[in-house]
C-alpha cells in the first residue's frame, strides 16, 4: 500500500509539473529591446533581445564590459556592465534580489576575477545566485573584457 501512495504521489507531481509547464509554454514571450535607437537598430539586425520574459522566468543577453578612455583600470567598465544591467532588469519590474544565476565569460580570469567580484557585489548582495566564470579567448566585441550574462526569476508570477 505505501509503494501505490507513494507513486501515486509520485504521478501526481509529475502530472502537474507537466500542466504548468504546458501552460507556460503556451505563453508567449515578452522581450526587451534597447531604448537608446542605434543599440535597438543594431540588435535588430544582429537578431537579439536585451532580454526575453517567458513566465516568471527572465533571461538577459550577456553585456560586455568594454574600457573606454579615460578608464583607470577595469573598474569603471565593470560598474558600466551592473549599471546596464540593473536598468534592464527595471524595465523587466525586478531588481537584483530576484537574481537566480549569473554567467561571467572573462578574456583574463585570472587577471580580472578579484576586481570584478568586488564590482560584483556592490550589486548583488546574500543570498547569492548561482555563478559561473568561465575563462575564454574572444568576445564578440574584440576589445571586450568580460561578458555577463544573467537569469533571474519574477516573483509575482
Amino acid at each position: 500500500m505505501a509503494k501505490r501512495t507513494i507513486g501515486a504521489a509520485i504521478a501526481g507531481l509529475a502530472l502537474a509539473a507537466v500542466t504548468a509547464t504546458g501552460a507556460q509554454a503556451h505563453e508567449p514571450k515578452q522581450t526587451i529591446m534597447p531604448e537608446d535607437a542605434e543599440a535597438r537598430a543594431f540588435q535588430e539586425a544582429v537578431g537579439y533581445s536585451d532580454a526575453v520574459i517567458h513566465g516568471d522566468v527572465v533571461i538577459l543577453s550577456g553585456v560586455v564590459a568594454v574600457p573606454q578612455a579615460g578608464d583607470e583600470g577595469m573598474e569603471p567598465s565593470f560598474v558600466r556592465v551592473f549599471d546596464q544591467i540593473g536598468r534592464t532588469l527595471e524595465r523587466a519590474g525586478i531588481g537584483w534580489d530576484d537574481v537566480i544565476e549569473v554567467e561571467t565569460f572573462h578574456t583574463d580570469l585570472a587577471g580580472q576575477i578579484n576586481a570584478f567580484a568586488d564590482v560584483k557585489n556592490r550589486y548583488i548582495k546574500a543570498p547569492f545566485p548561482a555563478w559561473t566564470a568561465i575563462g575564454i579567448s574572444a568576445l564578440y566585441e574584440p576589445a571586450g573584457l568580460v561578458e555577463v550574462k544573467i537569469t533571474a526569476r519574477r516573483a509575482d508570477q
